[in-house]
């Protein structure tokens, strides 16, 4: 019986046709439900998967034959990792494939806070021609604090070389990573020199919730916070709280605690940060642009071919 992969999400087809040309027999149904995965999946070696559905307990259970899971994506956290571990089965990420979008977005969204282009543009709309009340700040000079220095960080921080500013990183998990484009620090020193912070860390059971009040109560100057990582990472209400209390000047969120309505709408904070002039906010799409669409699956296809031959 040939290999065989079931894609069970919108892939590019690149990573079909190379897996086919490895002598994968490739099942590509976008479509499919969660619960006609879990009924032929058994059949199956390997599993390709996006967003759509969370790869855990109840999916590994009736997939003896599973090898590998591909996430086209950055990050495992929709997949079980303890007990993918635990079954000898093999986890293939395409972080590298999207890291040059996410950050573009990132610097996309701290320009556009920074110089208040959201609120400068719904003003003009609306007849109002306020250039005081629109002023912003310049980057070069600033102190960029980056949280994570994998491949999202080092993108941004690349992003970040030509526009004159100090940028630092701290990583709990990772020492000697100082290069050309930003300097390892430690988290004190993120904190009391930092102008400009921005996530770039996975969603774990240690980073869950990690960023709330008590957080940004150390920093020593006000900041512009983005996040382009993961929502469940931060406390939404504790940066709308300080935003009002000025330690936080202005916040670019790509990914909340909460995602997609009508649940987002449902939650406490969703009417107070909708009316936040001083919040800029994208539905989770720093990562996914139409070069990366293809970038991903390329990655993907390149670690398939590692483990293949």
């Amino acid at each position: 019986m040939s290999k065989k992969i079931l894609i069970v999400d919108d892939l590019h087809p690149v990573f079909k046709e190379s897996a086919e040309a490895l002598g994968y027999q490739v099942d590509n149904r976008p479509a499919i439900t969660r619960a006609e995965t879990l009924a032929v999946v058994k059949d199956y070696e390997g599993i390709a998967v996006r967003t759509k559905f969370r790869i855990d307990k109840e999916l590994f259970d009736v997939a003896p034959n599973l090898k590998f899971v591909a996430r086209a994506g950055a990050g495992l956290d929709n997949i079980d990792i303890d007990i993918a571990k635990a079954k000898g089965i093999t986890l293939l990420a395409a972080n590298e494939g999207n890291m040059d979008a996410v950050g573009e977005h990132a610097i996309g969204l701290l320009l556009s806070l920074m110089n208040n282009f959201r609120k400068a543009d719904i003003e003009i709309r609306n007849g109002v021609w306020d250039r005081e009340g629109n002023r912003g700040y310049e980057l070069k000079g600033k102190t960029i604090g980056i949280i994570g220095y994998g491949f999202m960080g080092q993108s941004f921080a690349r992003k970040l070389s030509g526009f004159g500013v100090n940028v630092i990183a701290y990583d709990k998990y990772k020492t000697g990573f100082s290069d050309e484009f930003a300097k390892e620090v430690s988290m004190e020193e993120i904190v009391k020199h930092s102008d400009v912070l921005s996530l770039h860390i996975p969603l774990t059971k240690e980073t869950k919730q990690m960023v709330n009040d008590e957080y940004f109560f150390h920093f020593k100057k006000p900041i512009f916070f983005i996040n382009t990582a993961r929502g469940e990472i931060v406390n939404t209400q504790a940066v709308l709280n300080n935003i009002a209390n000025g330690k936080i000047l202005g916040a670019g969120l790509d990914v909340l605690e909460k995602e997609k309505f009508p649940m987002l709408a449902e939650q406490e904070w969703y009417d107070e940060l909708k009316v936040n002039e001083k919040v800029i906010l994208t539905p989770h799409i720093a990562g996914w642009t139409f070069d990366s669409y293809r970038k991903i699956s390329e990655v993907l296809a390149k670690k398939l071919v590692e483990i293949t031959l």
